[in-house]
């Protein structure tokens, strides 16, 4: 990382760390010199070094209060290439450890996590705004994912064939692919990387990951805990895994680098547009997390109850900033007033506030950038006929440079306009279906396909939707919303969505190469399909 010290130091208020961690939960919103310094302590207690997040370039806003909590270093065009050779040269000796040991650096690494959960939840809710249930819950999916991988790395197999030759077998060998570039997205700072991470570790590969510009403070704390865990082992080479801090330019250099075996990008589809070229243009392997338009279906037979608390999480929830986020409601015409008035009643208690307060449920916006794509978003529904309810700044006690926003109810007359676009906040668009053949056409209407839900406790509704004829998404879920999904299934979408794969099932096959092995053991050299050469 380079040590460019240009943009100067931390304001002299935040450049103290005498704030106890437990007591940051009961810091002031609005107050941004508590805030930085208690982000300041947070860092400090994880082992990360001071220059990297004081002495840097990048300032660092939280988007709680909207002040700067650190400054931190920025990568330079360098700084790239030396991370992507060390990690090279670092490859050639990880791929030869053995895979069960190298599982055991993750289940270290697991360890540390769960040592250090509290205080990377907190430092997630300063660096993202969620709530701070949401960022335990985020640090735990790093240590679930941990565990998996850990069993994983003693269950690397392929399959052994019969052969149509005499005396010979046929089999499947798996190998380590290289260095793996990760770039992550703001809104889960710490678990898509860790997605990635520790199933590329206990492969073989070595890691180079690109966090978002808004969110580096996670990414230092996490790789500061991996090193110490990697200073432990004498197995674990230099260089195994790199961290690159700076704008979208880092992703460009990753995409294009032949040494980087695999690029997995998590982010927006027009961030994935502009990548893939650069990646199918070598050849490269590629897993690509991007946008999803999530839509569920609400049947006449569906447990209300349930279904209500399902879609306000799935649509509030986060802010309405999750990948897997619930933006589309097809509520069937028999129970759409019902359903309507009651998820209005729950959209009208949700506390929205400082993420930092347990008993906040909906805290701030990233940035005054989201808040302004949703403004445009709702002003375009009210231009295609659709009746607003909420969308407007709220809080504003909790400063001037923070954007909390009431999450928005959208009745639209049909999907039209902002609807066929996924808007990266709390909007729900509403709309009543008498016919299910109807809704999944209209649910499979957008270009994305990340995920999707139906609530309904008709069998024959609940199958339709899972079948060929369904959701065209990469998620189905049932009497369960399109957001939580956990690591043990396969994460990913179809479509504009990207296609990857990651986490659990088989998604480990993707950061491998594949060999299939013939082994004659026989003294005669038959060839396949009876083919004859002999000479």
């Amino acid at each position: 990382m380079s040590m460019n010290h240009t943009a100067g130091r931390l304001p002299a208020a935040a450049t103290e760390t005498t704030t106890a961690i437990p007591a940051i939960t009961a810091i002031p919103a609005a107050d941004a010199n508590e805030l930085g310094r208690a982000c300041s302590s947070l860092l400090a207690a994880l082992g990360v070094a001071e220059a990297a997040w004081r002495e840097g370039g990048l300032p660092v806003s939280s988007p709680i209060n909207g002040g700067i909590v650190a400054l931190a270093q920025e990568s330079t065009a360098l700084d790239v290439g030396a991370a992507i050779a060390q990690a090279a040269d670092a490859f050639a000796t990880w791929r030869l450890v053995p895979a069960p040991i190298r599982g055991d650096l993750v289940r270290r690494f697991g360890a540390a996590l769960r040592r250090h959960k509290q205080e990377l939840a907190l430092l997630v809710t300063i660096e993202t705004g969620k709530i701070l249930s949401e960022a335990a819950g985020e640090v735990q999916e790093a240590i679930d994912i941990c565990d998996f991988a850990v069993g994983l790395s003693r269950q690397l197999h392929g399959a052994t064939m019969a052969s149509e030759r005499a005396a010979h077998r046929m089999m499947e060998t798996w190998h380590p692919l290289g260095v793996c570039g990760v770039i992550t997205a703001f809104n889960f700072p710490l678990a898509v990387w860790a997605w990635n991470a520790a199933i590329a570790l206990v492969a073989g590969n070595t890691l180079v990951w690109k966090p978002s510009e808004k969110t580096p403070l996670t990414a230092l704390a996490a790789q500061a805990l991996l090193q110490a865990c990697m200073a432990e082992d004498a197995h674990v080479p230099a260089g195994l895994s790199q961290l690159l801090i700076g704008p979208a330019a880092i992703g460009e250099m990753l995409a294009a680098d032949r040494r980087v075996a695999l690029v997995s990008a998590t982010g927006s589809t027009a961030m994935g547009r502009a990548l893939a070229p650069r990646l199918a243009a070598r050849f490269a392997r590629m897993i690509l997390e991007l946008g999803g338009n999530n839509g569920a279906i609400v049947a006449p037979s569906a447990d209300l109850d349930l279904s209500l608390r399902a879609i306000t999480f799935a649509a509030a929830g986060t802010a309405g900033q999750r990948c897997t986020s619930l933006r589309r409601l097809f509520l069937h015409e028999t129970i759409y007033d019902t359903c309507l008035a009651r998820l209005r009643a729950a959209y009208d208690s949700l506390r929205i506030g400082n993420p930092l307060d347990p008993q906040t449920l909906v805290g701030p916006l990233i940035d005054q950038p989201a808040y302004e794509r949703m403004q445009q978003a709702l002003a375009q529904a009210r231009a295609h006929g659709g009746l607003v309810r909420g969308g407007e700044r709220c809080r504003p006690d909790l400063g001037a440079a923070a954007f909390y926003v009431r999450p928005a109810l959208v009745e639209m007359p049909q999907q039209s306009g902002p609807m066929l676009e996924e808007t990266f906040a709390p909007i729900l668009y509403v709309m009543r279906y008498a016919d299910l053949d109807a809704a999944i056409a209209w649910h499979n209407q957008v270009d994305a396909g990340l995920a999707s839900a139906i609530f309904t406790l008709d069998l024959r509704e609940a199958e339709r939707f899972l079948s060929a004829a369904g959701s065209d998404c990469g998620i189905v879920n049932v009497n369960i919303g399109p957001s939580g999904a956990e690591i043990g299934g396969a994460f990913g979408g179809e479509k504009d969505s990207g296609g990857g794969r990651e986490a659990g099932s088989d998604a480990w096959k993707a950061y491998m190469r594949r060999a299939t092995n013939t082994i004659n053991y026989g003294r005669a050299l038959p060839l396949a399909q009876g083919v004859r050469f002999d000479f």
